[in-house]
C-alpha cells in the first residue's frame, strides 16, 4: 500500500487546533515552541485561544496552520515510530507545500515559520484591502473548462484567472474585485455556482507579483535541502527533489494556479498512491482526494485518537 502525505492550506484554521495534540504529547508541544521562537510571538496561544479573526489573519493562519501540521509529523515520528520516509511522496496545498517540505526536511522549521510569516505579510501587502476578491465556482458543471471561460468573461475588466483547481465541482477562481464579478456573472451563465471567498487577497494570480518578489529574495538566501520523500508540486503536479527547482516553484507558486486536482490524479496514476493521510487541521484535502480519486483511502490526522488508529495501520 503506497502512501502520500498530505499538508492543509489557508481556509482549514480554526481556534483550538492542535490543543488536543499538545496536551497529549510532549513533541507537539516542542513544535509549538519552536515556532513561538522563531517568531518571536505567542502563536500557540492564539491558536489555542484566539480571537478568530487575528487567527485568520494571513500572516497569523500560515505559520499556524504549518505548525499543527509539523506536530502531528513530529509526533508521528517521536511517538509511533512512523517518519515520513513511510510516504513515497508528501504534497500540499498552497501554503501546505511548505508544510510538506519542512515535514521532509527539506527547510528547518524555524525557517519555515519565518517564511511562511514574511508570505502572509507580502500577500498582504501586495494588494490594497478591497481592490482584489476570490470566489469557489461549485456544482456538477463545474470543471476548468468552464473556470478559464468565466475567467476569460471577467478579464475584460481587470486580472482575472483559475487559482486553485481543487477538484471537479470546485474551481476558484481569483483577481480584481470587479474582474471577479464579471465572473462569476458568466459562471452562473454557465451552469455553475459561485461563492465570493472571504479573503483578504486575489492570491495565486498576477496581481500577487510584489509577492513572489518578496518570497524570491527570501527564498534566495534560505537553506533547502532535498526532501526526504519527494514534493509533488503545485505549479507543475509532478514529484521534484531538486532543492533549486523547488525553491523556483515556491515562487512560482505565489502567482501561479495550485493544480491540486492534477497533482492528486498523479498519485495515484503514475505515482501508485492508495492511501493519502492529511496531517494537520481539518479534513478539507481528504474530502478532495476521495472525490478526486474514490478508490484511494483518505484519513485526516488531526487528533491523538487519529495517530493512534493511524499507527496501527502501517
Amino acid at each position: 500500500m503506497s502512501l502520500a502525505f498530505l499538508f492543509p492550506g489557508q481556509g482549514s484554521q480554526a481556534v483550538g487546533m492542535g490543543a488536543e495534540l499538545a496536551e497529549a504529547f510532549a513533541p507537539a508541544r516542542e513544535v509549538f515552541q519552536e515556532v513561538d521562537d522563531a517568531l518571536g510571538q505567542n502563536l500557540a496561544k492564539l491558536m489555542r485561544e484566539g480571537p478568530e479573526d487575528q487567527l485568520t489573519l494571513t500572516e497569523n493562519a500560515q505559520p499556524a496552520l504549518m505548525a499543527v501540521s509539523l506536530a502531528v509529523m513530529r509526533t508521528l515520528e517521536r511517538e509511533f515510530g512512523i517518519g515520513v520516509e513511510k510516504a513515497a511522496f508528501v504534497a500540499g496545498h498552497s501554503l501546505g507545500e511548505y508544510s510538506a517540505l519542512a515535514a521532509a526536511g527539506a527547510i528547518s522549521l524555524a525557517d519555515t515559520a519565518r517564511l511562511l510569516k514574511l508570505r502572509g505579510q507580502a500577500m498582504q501587502r501586495a494588494v490594497p484591502v478591497g481592490a482584489g476578491a476570490m470566489a469557489s465556482l461549485i456544482g456538477p458543471k463545474t470543471d476548468v473548462a468552464l473556470a478559464e471561460e468565466a475567467a476569460a468573461a471577467g478579464s475584460k475588466f481587470g486580472v482575472c484567472v483559475v487559482a486553485n483547481d481543487n477538484n471537479q465541482g470546485n474551481v476558484v477562481i481569483s483577481g480584481a474585485k470587479a474582474a471577479v464579478d464579471a465572473a462569476i456573472e458568466k459562471a452562473k451563465e454557465l451552469g455553475a455556482r459561485a461563492i465570493p471567498l472571504n479573503v483578504s487577497a486575489p492570491f495565486h494570480c498576477p496581481l500577487m507579483q510584489p509577492a513572489a518578489d518578496e518570497m524570491a529574495a527570501a527564498l534566495a538566501e534560505a537553506m533547502i535541502l532535498s526532501p526526504r520523500a519527494p514534493l509533488v508540486a503545485n505549479v507543475t503536479a509532478r514529484p521534484t527533489n531538486d532543492p533549486e527547482a523547488i525553491r523556483r516553484m515556491l515562487v512560482e507558486q505565489v502567482t501561479g494556479r495550485v493544480r491540486w486536482r492534477e497533482s492528486v490524479l498523479w498519485l495515484v496514476g503514475e505515482g501508485g498512491v492508495t492511501r493519502f493521510a492529511e496531517a494537520g487541521a481539518g479534513k478539507v484535502l481528504s474530502g478532495m482526494a476521495k472525490r478526486i480519486a474514490p478508490d484511494a483511502e483518505a484519513t485526516p490526522l488531526n487528533t491523538p485518537a487519529d495517530l493512534e488508529a493511524f499507527s496501527k495501520t502501517l
